[in-house]
């Protein structure tokens, strides 16, 4: 009992503020895959913007986020859609990363992460 009201207090110590974090970074997302399809369409290398570590490690913080703000948004609010939804937007980004660099991964990516930030914004009105 003592720690579900740890756990509890923990919860609502945190607010929406990582949901605009969360947006922010999913702004940052769209402009690094237009930047690298710009960058690889006009000179056909894109440098170290391609490296996989990027992608890899955008992609666990992108799920560290959702899961601290949207688990936060259900605890608070109680609902699932915003959870839902972001969950949605994460899976199209890591299925983004098995494919060849190119049109269809920036699509799918950039799909993803409008999700992803349509959940956090979802989250975030339904917590005030």
């Amino acid at each position: 009992m003592v720690q579900a009201l740890t756990f509890s207090r923990l919860w609502e110590g945190i607010d929406s503020r990582f949901d605009r974090y969360a947006m922010a970074i999913s702004g940052l997302c769209v402009v690094h895959c237009l930047a690298t399809t710009v960058f690889l369409a006009l000179l056909s290398s894109a440098g170290g913007l391609l490296n996989p570590v990027i992608h890899e490690v955008g992609l666990v913080l992108a799920i560290l986020f959702g899961i601290v703000a949207l688990g936060r948004g259900i605890v608070s609010h109680g609902y699932m859609m915003p959870a839902v939804v972001g969950a949605f937007g994460l899976g199209m980004m890591a299925g983004a990363l098995r494919l060849d660099h190119g049109t269809y991964e920036t699509l799918w990516t950039l799909v993803g992460v409008a999700l992803v930030a349509l959940g956090h914004d979802l989250n975030r009105r339904a917590t005030y």
